[in-house]
């Protein structure tokens, strides 16, 4: 067969021709961008596209994104057919969902009150309803079930030949039989661009953007530029029984997690997918490359349990025989999340990889995201969660994959109680001190692959975990050492924030360039900035110390870890250096209204306020080692961060520790650090704030110089010119508490003024000192401003779990609002 031609150049290459690479095209078809060229290694959805169970439901999840991605694909897929003449094969049966037991029904009810908030249409069914709308599963031992209308199945391959026809009804080419060998890259001083592809037709296409979307394959072909794209496929079983009589075709979808099963008509039978709890993962060592509409041999032995109980959810599948049982492959993330954005490092090239099993339903939505993103040079939706840059090197490696894709998968079907985390692939990073850590009882928790402590059980003891969505016994650990900080004095271990040294004569005016704030001001300074993009919306939201006029650090939190490297990388100019020096130092962190006491008796540097006042950054000699003592807080107390060479931290943390016992020092852990910061209502870039936010809307004005130039000014002060044409700005991010001591907030719990969903929770804990659940939350009130008087005048409650609860809200910390503590 003769290859096809192929033009000599395109604006944007697709490499792939499954779902998400065809919805793509799709969609910068329909903005504009006709130039466009899809290659195809065999033929359209032969990768993992075509053997997709065609699930086509939204229901499930706590992210607006998601949320959004879902619905787009929806009501894509429903009038996609009107606009190519193909159909998707779209039936909107409708979705039940059931919840087997408390911790599900506690995470459903929270769920559907956010998608509800969203305008996804669910509501909350009992065992009754759901027999009657699904007869044929068993549900006398089930709690309740939520019912999703709108939602239903497609044909996976006919939603793929509709995108593609739409696409290339408007000018887009899409050749099958051309393997993509490489991706050309062009290198500056300063940064990568792509240049175009190299074909397996031995012609090269030239090409402003690229866009990854070879599925299983996008690790390896990402790999040949340096990316980390850590996606591993794993053994996915379904089985299609024989005929059941009476099957209606239109019955709804059926899902019950706790039997990992879901279940739908098909051929008149029963698709009965599976989702076990530890999986099998396939080629860790690499795809074959010639693996087309291909199957996996099944491994009955193992199967055997999860398959039997899934079965026994819906009795007539037992009854029946089975015309088919498929194993085929499907790729997961580390983190279960998708490997989207653009690749740090190298400009134009982009990736949507690592689905995750749930490729079509989001194929609609996250084509419209990564269009919009290519087109208009960046996203309109919070992809903080989903960013390609979060990725770290040691996530490809063989081991990891396998140990972590064993475990992943199965956690798509487990109930998501607090507290919950993952144990494959763990220790990879650990802090200097992390067998202090251990010592004193920390719960360990993993942190962007590190090892953080959770709380601490007290030296000797074994921490018991025990998730759940109320209160369990270590929050007797967690409250002590919230008041610690409050009351006395606490140690922390923040080793796995990033670190980053940037250096070179011109290093101060690239960082004043980016910083929103008066970074290159006086040397030994520290300054809290956002950088923000063209659209003055925000992109970090770090600090930047000035060690010397040409030696700075800036240091992010570790899920931007990433991508604030990658931030940096795209805006240097010659002579400016950036060295990651995360594991060069442990960062320690000692924090309360006794911090000074402690560590003066450690160093003869003057603390006190005149001669080290709040925000001062000074090189001093503290237990006999020269360490970065910077003055600043997370936690809303007088405090210090300590920056200590790696391999002299565990002497400075035991030395800090003999010294704070005088003085009532506690190690302290992450959950303190959640409940202190979120009482003090400081931001967490990735949690309660994310690149789609204003700065200005979100509080953080004061960290602002609008009389300096620097990336996204104008765009600020052009919405704060809007803003104040209207009266205000017509959203805001809010701290709110709850009256009641009792109920606790996590996320996505929906807001309500006067008994109007007016916004969402983004970020919770609990507030030991304000002796409630607080949180941040996200308010609007339609075209009008929030001024303080509606916040004051109206009446508020929060959704939690179905039912409202009182709440106050303020627009400053409740805590300490005038920041006196902090500058004592």
């Amino acid at each position: 067969m003769t290859p096809p031609a192929l033009p000599s150049r395109a604006r944007v290459v697709v490499i792939g021709g499954g779902v998400i690479g065809c919805s793509i095209a799709y969609h910068l078809a329909h903005a504009g961008w006709t130039d466009v060229l899809v290659l195809e290694r065999d033929r359209l959805t032969s990768g993992t596209t075509w053997h997709a169970a065609g699930l086509m439901t939204c229901f499930g999840s706590t992210s607006e994104t998601s949320t959004g991605i879902r619905l787009h694909s929806r009501d894509l897929y429903a009038r996609l057919e009107a606009e190519t003449g193909q159909s998707t094969g779209f039936k909107p049966v409708g979705l039940i969902e059931a919840a087997a037991d408390t911790d599900r029904l506690e995470e459903y009810r929270r769920v559907a009150a956010f998608q509800r908030h969203l305008g996804l249409e669910v509501e909350e069914i009992s065992p009754r309803e759901m027999s009657e709308l699904f007869p044929w599963a068993r549900t006398d031992d089930l709690l309740a079930g939520f019912h999703v209308p709108g939602d239903g199945r497609v044909n996976p391959v006919d939603v793929t030949t509709a995108l593609a026809k739409g696409a290339r009804q408007l000018g887009v080419r899409v050749v099958e039989g051309v393997r993509v060998e490489e991706v050309l890259v062009s290198t500056s001083s300063t940064t990568e661009r792509v240049t175009g592809v190299r074909t397996s037709t031995g012609e090269t296409v030239e090409a402003e953007y690229v866009v990854n979307c070879a599925g299983m394959w996008a690790r390896e072909l990402g790999a040949q530029n340096g990316l980390v794209i850590p996606n591993q496929a794993a053994e996915h079983y379904y089985l299609i029984t024989d005929t059941i009589d009476g099957m209606d075709p239109d019955a709804p979808i059926f899902e019950d997690p706790a039997s990992y099963g879901y279940y739908r008509e098909e051929g008149g039978g029963m698709m009965v997918g599976l989702f076990e709890p530890r999986a099998s993962p396939w080629k860790v060592e690499g795809i074959p490359r010639d693996f087309s509409f291909g199957t996996l041999p099944p491994d009955w032995d193992r199967m055997a349990p999860f398959l039997e109980k899934a079965m026994a959810r819906v009795p007539v599948t037992l009854e029946v025989g089975v015309r088919t049982f498929f194993c085929g492959p499907e790729s997961f993330t580390p983190d279960l999340s998708p490997a989207v954005g653009e690749a740090p490092g190298i400009r134009g090239y982009f990736v949507a990889a690592g689905m995750n099993s749930v490729g079509i339903l989001s194929a609609g939505g996250l084509g419209r995201v990564l269009a919009h993103w290519i087109v208009e040079g960046r996203p309109d939706v919070d992809v903080t969660g989903f960013d390609v840059a979060r990725f770290r090197p040691w996530q490809a490696d063989d081991a990891y994959r396998a140990a972590r894709t064993t475990e992943i998968l199965g956690t798509v079907y487990a109930a998501h109680t607090p507290g919950k985390q993952l144990t494959s692939a763990r220790d990879q990073l650990l802090s200097p001190v992390h067998d202090r850590l251990v010592e004193q009882g920390g719960l360990m928790r993993e942190v962007s692959g590190w090892e953080g402590a959770d709380w601490f059980a007290g030296p000797g003891e074994h921490p018991d975990p025990q998730p759940t969505w109320g209160r369990a016994p270590w929050f007797e650990q967690w409250e002590a050492e919230h008041r610690a900080v409050r009351e006395a004095v606490g140690l922390m271990d923040m080793s796995f924030m990033a670190k980053l040294r940037v250096r070179g004569e011109g290093a101060g005016r690239v960082l004043d360039h980016l910083s929103a704030g008066p970074v290159d001001g006086p040397t030994e300074t520290i300054t809290y900035t956002q950088w923000l993009n063209e659209g003055g919306r925000i992109e970090a939201d770090l600090t930047v110390t000035k060690l010397a006029d040409d030696d700075f650090l800036v240091v992010a939190s570790d899920t931007a870890h990433g991508h604030v490297l990658a931030w940096l990388g795209r805006h240097l100019t010659d002579g400016v250096t950036v060295t990651d020096v995360t594991t060069d130092y442990g960062q320690l962190n000692v924090q309360g209204p006794r911090s000074r006491e402690v560590l003066a008796t450690l160093t003869d540097a003057d603390l006190s306020t005149e001669s080290f006042p709040f925000r001062t950054a000074r090189w001093v000699t503290l237990a006999h080692v020269e360490v970065l003592l910077v003055r600043i807080t997370y936690l809303g107390e007088l405090g210090y961060e300590l920056y200590v060479p790696a391999g002299h931290a565990v002497g400075v943390y035991d030395a800090v520790a003999a010294a704070g016992a005088a003085y009532g020092l506690r190690p302290v852990g992450l959950k303190a650090l959640a409940s202190l910061r979120m009482e003090k209502a400081y931001r967490d870039f990735g949690h309660d704030i994310d690149n789609t936010d204003c700065p200005l809307e979100v509080g953080l004005g004061f960290a602002l110089d609008l009389d300096k130039p620097f990336l996204g000014r104008d765009a600020v002060l052009a919405r704060k010119s809007a803003d104040g044409e209207r009266g205000g700005m017509r959203q805001r991010l809010v701290q709110l508490r709850l009256t009641d001591p009792e109920p606790l907030l996590f996320h996505a719990e929906v807001v309500h003024r006067d008994g109007e969903a007016v916004g969402y929770v983004r970020a919770a804990s609990y507030g030991w000192t304000l002796g409630g659940a607080v949180g941040l939350a996200f308010v609007s009130h339609g075209d009008e401003p929030v001024t303080p008087e509606w916040l004051r005048t109206g009446t508020w409650e929060v959704d939690v779990a179905g039912t409202c609860h009182p709440a106050e809200v303020s627009l400053r910390p409740m805590y300490d609002p005038a920041g006196e503590r902090i500058k004592v």
